[in-house]
């Protein structure tokens, strides 16, 4: 629907609804762009468009957002685009709802300004478990696909941004259990149970924080329902007294 752009970074995003805002973080590992919100259990925008104003981004080099590459990008780099963006909207504050990809973006967010997340739900986090490999290779899937896009980009560009992404032994790559465990945001955790998204990850998460609630069972039936519900009730709960409907 829109773009944002600041210096050579172009970021799309789409923005729907009124009230207080809501920025998705979607899955799809470095592919994260808005569409995927289609293919999930639930589509929060179709969801919760009638009550927040929500804010689905493409994130840098997925979609229809583009941007360089360099051998400094890392967690830190998509935090300062996703707060940018919202700075242009003027969202002060924000609830924060992201899946896959999203656990470690919304943690390095709260991170960077833990006084504008009034709450945060993580579908399905990534996480490192004995699956270093699968990361690694859904990268270098990425970047094959865009390479031809970045002529300027060496391999030890690559290399360097694949390894600040995705080495060192924090359990969601950009944070660890010491670092969650001093977020006072409400968070909803929604379970995980794949390679990409171990059950070990949400638990860490939801056992470190001091302020978790989890939901086990949300990927279909009398499951769903109940979560789309906890999930709704979650934010209302959350939301500022001034901007509550």
């Amino acid at each position: 629907m829109a773009n944002f752009t600041q210096d050579s970074v172009d970021i799309h995003y789409d923005d729907y609804g009124s009230g207080f805002p809501l920025l998705l973080i979607a899955p799809g590992g470095m592919r994260s762009a808005a569409s995927f919100w289609e293919s999930t259990p639930w589509n929060p925008i179709t969801q919760l468009a009638d009550e927040y104003r929500v804010i689905a981004m493409d994130q840098r080099n997925a979609g229809r957002s583009t941007a360089p590459i360099s051998a400094e990008d890392g967690w830190a780099t998509y935090t300062a685009d996703q707060l940018a963006l919202m700075d242009h909207l003027g969202c002060e504050q924000f609830h924060l709802a992201g899946m896959c990809i999203g656990g470690p973006y919304i943690m390095g967010l709260i991170g960077a300004a833990p006084e504008r997340v009034a709450s945060a739900t993580l579908f399905q986090t990534i996480g490192l478990d004995e699956n270093r490999h699968a990361f690694y290779d859904m990268f270098d899937d990425w970047a094959a696909a865009i390479r031809n896009d970045h002529p300027d980009v060496d391999e030890a560009a690559w290399k360097q941004f694949r390894s600040n992404m995705y080495d060192g032994d924090n359990f969601l790559f950009n944070v660890d259990r010491d670092f969650v465990a001093t977020v006072p945001t409400p968070l909803l955790v929604l379970l995980g149970g794949d390679l990409y998204h171990p059950e070990s990850s949400s638990r860490i998460v939801h056992d470190a924080a001091p302020n978790s609630t989890l939901i086990e069972h949300w990927m279909d039936g009398s499951g769903r329902t109940a979560a789309m519900k906890q999930f709704a009730a979650f934010l209302a709960e959350h939301t500022p007294p001034e901007h509550s409907r």
